[in-house]
């Protein structure tokens, strides 16, 4: 399919979208269950993590680093909140404002970096090459003979996103760590 990254895009934002709408409709109304609470955070950072997993293989280092910090902090706050609710105190590491802000940036950077066409490389966002190593990668220009360059441009703003997002990651996950740190440290 040769324009498949409008449609791969499109998937993704609408998945996000709904998962977002489900939860809100879900706080909003009190419809929750225990099987909707164990499967929305498993849904969304499965389809965040395989995104990002296709998206660091298409470019490289430049989206692995944001995209293995990413998973690891997912991971950390994962096993941090289970944990915690077995002392419970899960309440102390609920979602937070910075943890929802991180998602909506992640989602929507790697909306944005989905809709790029295929074979558009790190080249055509000028300040990459300023980053050595991390700065190669993508696949050229051309694909079958066409040139991808009418949505290119929209590379470089959703890597700056994903980096941001990468940051947002490390500050919010470190405010839920900070809330665990009586107990974990065994001084509560």
């Amino acid at each position: 399919m040769p324009n498949r990254a409008p449609v791969l895009s499109l998937l993704f934002a609408v998945a996000s979208i709904t998962d977002w709408f489900d939860g809100f409709l879900a706080r909003r109304w009190d419809v929750t269950s225990p099987f909707g609470a164990f499967l929305d955070p498993v849904a969304d950072k499965l389809m965040v993590s395989t995104a990002l997993i296709v998206l660091a293989g298409r470019y490289g280092g430049i989206v692995a680093i944001p995209a293995a910090v990413i998973m690891a902090r997912e991971v950390g706050v994962s096993a941090l909140r289970e944990w915690m609710a077995q002392r419970g105190a899960r309440d102390s590491v609920k979602v937070g404002m910075q943890g929802k802000i991180k998602a909506a940036l992640t989602m929507v950077s790697i909306t944005l970096m989905l809709l790029v066409p295929e074979g558009v490389g790190l080249e055509s966002v000028a300040w990459t090459k300023y980053l050595g190593v991390l700065g190669v990668g993508g696949a050229g220009s051309v694909v079958e003979g066409i040139v991808n360059d009418g949505l290119a441009w929209m590379l470089g703003p959703s890597l700056l996103m994903l980096f941001a997002s990468a940051f947002v990651t490390v500050t919010s996950g470190s405010v839920y760590f900070k809330a665990a740190a009586p107990v974990l440290l065994g001084k509560e």
